[in-house]
């Protein structure tokens, strides 16, 4: 299907048409920022692209997002702070998050220290769990609010420019999506198979050597 028939069909599906789209990237990347499992990124690269595509402005579903992506996390924090190991054990598993995952991602982010809030922004997981980690581990809230805002202006500003101009240039990505579509097909087909064959292989040998089977 052709980018410029999935583009309105997902502003369609998302309600990103009009003035109600800012209010839907507003509230779909909040909730994603504090841990609930919804496609605030993907929703913000959409609205980017539908900007692009004239329908939107592309300043406003930036700042809008940007907003959003702070105070979520910053909802994120205060619910860590305030109980977050507990309320991680007793719900998270209706937020697809068990408590062995918090607890992995939680002593990742001890490990690397403050500064891994701004790359945590661009890592799925812990883009949602970002402030409920740092309320949890005692991170002052000032220096999450730095990193915290730090990382959403990057993050906002790097998918913002790419879904606007991939908005701007939906008919040129098209013709180099059909022209180059049979090399990419080719390529899978040549990875499939080498993967396969690498299993293949490796059954043989794992079979060969298995005592069991002698």
């Amino acid at each position: 299907m052709p980018l410029s028939v999935v583009l309105p069909a997902l502003a369609a599906l998302w309600g990103l048409r009009g003035g109600s789209g800012y209010l839907t990237i507003a509230m779909l990347v909040l909730l994603e920022n504090f841990g609930v499992p919804v496609p605030g990124e993907t929703v913000l690269i959409a609205g980017a692209a539908y900007a692009g595509h004239g329908h939107l402005n592309i300043m406003a579903v930036a700042a809008v997002a940007f907003l959003a992506a702070v105070a979520g996390d910053n909802i994120g924090y205060a619910i860590g702070r305030s109980g977050g190991r507990r309320l991680v054990t007793r719900y998270g598993r209706y937020l697809l998050l068990p408590p062995a995952r918090f607890a992995r991602a939680e002593q990742f982010v001890t490990r690397h220290g403050p500064e891994i809030i701004i790359v945590a922004r661009f890592i799925e997981g812990l883009r949602q769990l970002n402030g409920i980690i740092a309320g949890t581990t005692g991170m002052p809230w000032r220096r999450f609010l730095t990193y915290n805002a730090l990382g959403a202006a990057l993050w906002v500003a790097v998918w913002a420019t790419l879904g606007n101009y991939a908005g701007h240039h939906l008919a040129a990505i098209e013709n180099d999506l059909r022209h180059y579509q049979w090399y990419a097909i080719a390529a899978l087909a040549l990875l499939a198979g080498a993967y396969a064959g690498f299993h293949i292989i490796r059954r043989r040998r794992h079979a060969r050597h298995d005592p069991r089977q002698s």
